[in-house]
């Protein structure tokens, strides 16, 4: 029998991420807790023997999940059912697995394990992609191009600028996750209703030694953050702003691969396209920006099941209830893999995008004269005319020209119009200098410069120490 596979896993998500949510890394996790708690609970005076702990440890990657899962079917509860199995690997040590937790001791403590463990693969990539967009914004700091704004057509900018708004989104996805992960708290051994009851009793009251237990599993499990107070799991808010930031992100990068498909569209900008690459089955000339709609695809349904946390957040009842665990089972996973998904294309789009600057230049010019009768406006004025009158010649004479171009297919010709308009008083000469590109762009250049230097450049070199990231996109 052939089962349904998630494309998240075989097609769009890398190896790590995929692994880092798989039930080998989440089982081998829920020992390694095991184990911690036993570790911690012989330090501090129970009776659990060095011998119980080393046959736990020496079994943590041998785990047989068939066997785990007919236990499963048998007692309908998949902790209990690991806790069998690890005992029969730990016949010695099968009294003290478990000792004094409750599930969640093992699932939302797994959980924020693998989180955490996922947000740093993803800033890994996002700090690769900003690297990536930044050696292309200032190679194309000064490059006019023409601007849009309602998708029409508007004062120039340059290509290194448009990058620079791109890498500023990413950059307030980057603080989002370092804000995450300075800050991603562990649940710690809290008990069925977050009393801490059971561990109290293990200690005879010794309340001191409770938080000791505490502090020792985190410790080993790389943590130095605890909620205080909890029920039987931890706050869901923890998974909203989490789901939150990646939501963001997923947001971001749709921004970007909209951008980018709609310069494809305009032959000025597009993404790698390899030599034995097929656009489409149909027409051969095809060259789809298909890896920038894959990213916005993504995308959408990384932002959909961001509204998963909310509502699970919002339908906790008092202490906790179960309705979390299935949704929780589908979303994590599956909106890290996605936003994986997406950085994966992202790495790799921004590695190497194609300029046409021919093209680029071309739209310019056809919409030059349009763009410089603002600069023609201020120049007039300067010189004594009157600005509205100077402003209502301006109109008319853009409107005609462009009726000519619309309706009958006419190059442009509103820069002669105003040289010939005496109203307006300025030479042909004195027209072009107003039209060139480089008097256009305002200070495009020089805020790609400055953002790089002051903005990005601080940032790169606070992740300096992580290493380049070179995605595998096969399909």
């Amino acid at each position: 029998m052939i089962h349904y596979t998630s494309p998240l896993s075989d097609r769009y998500a890398s190896k790590e991420m995929s692994y880092l949510f798989s039930p080998r890394f989440k089982y081998v996790t829920w020992r390694k807790l095991w184990v911690a708690l036993a570790r911690a609970q012989k330090k501090l005076g129970l009776p659990i023997t060095d011998a119980q702990i080393a046959s736990l440890a020496s079994a943590v990657e041998t785990i047989d999940l068939a066997k785990a899962a007919h236990y499963e079917m048998t007692f309908r509860h998949d902790v209990m059912a690991h806790i069998h199995e690890f005992g029969d690997q730990c016949p010695e040590a099968r009294g003290i697995i478990h000792l004094g937790a409750t599930s969640c001791f093992v699932t939302d403590n797994a959980d924020v394990i693998q989180m955490q463990s996922g947000l740093l693969l993803l800033q890994m990539k996002i700090v690769q992609v900003v690297r990536q967009l930044s050696h292309f914004a200032k190679k194309h700091a000064d490059l006019p191009c023409l601007s849009y704004t309602h998708m029409q057509s508007a004062q120039p900018t340059t290509v290194g600028k448009r990058a620079c708004l791109w890498i500023q989104d990413l950059l307030l996805d980057l603080r989002d996750l370092h804000h995450l992960l300075s800050g991603v708290r562990f649940l710690g051994v809290k008990g069925a209703t977050g009393t801490q009851a059971s561990f109290l009793s293990l200690f005879d009251g010794d309340s001191k030694k409770v938080d000791q237990l505490e502090q020792l599993i985190a410790e080993e499990m790389g943590f130095t953050r605890l909620f205080s107070v909890t029920g039987q799991t931890y706050t869901r808010k923890q998974d909203t702003q989490i789901a939150g930031a990646l939501a963001g992100l997923a947001a971001s990068s749709h921004k970007f691969a909209t951008d980018l498909r709609l310069l494809a569209h305009l032959k000025e900008i597009e993404e790698p396209f390899s030599q034995t690459q097929v656009g489409s089955s149909a027409m051969p000339y095809k060259r789809n920006p298909m890896r920038s709609e894959r990213i916005c695809g993504l995308a959408r349904f990384a932002i959909s099941l961001s509204e998963n946390a909310y509502y699970t957040e919002a339908t906790q009842w008092l202490e906790r209830t179960l309705d979390d665990s299935a949704n929780r089972r589908l979303y994590l996973p599956e909106m890290f893999l996605a936003v994986d998904g997406i950085l994966n294309l992202l790495c790799n789009v921004t590695n190497g995008l194609i300029v046409h600057p021919a093209i680029i230049h071309k739209h310019l010019q056809e919409e030059i004269p349009f763009l410089a009768t603002e600069n023609i406006l201020m120049e007039a004025t300067s010189r004594g005319k009157d600005r509205q009158v100077v402003h209502e010649r301006l109109r008319a004479h853009s409107l005609a020209a462009s009726a000519e171009i619309k309706d009958h297919g006419r190059p442009c010709d509103l820069l002669e119009r105003i040289a010939q308009d005496s109203t307006i008083g300025l030479s042909s000469q004195e027209i072009t200098k107003c039209a060139d590109s480089h008097h256009l762009i305002g200070r495009a250049d020089t805020q790609v410069h400055t953002f790089l230097e002051q903005e990005v450049s601080p940032v790169l070199a606070f992740y300096k120490d992580l290493p380049p990231y070179e995605p595998c996109i096969q399909r």
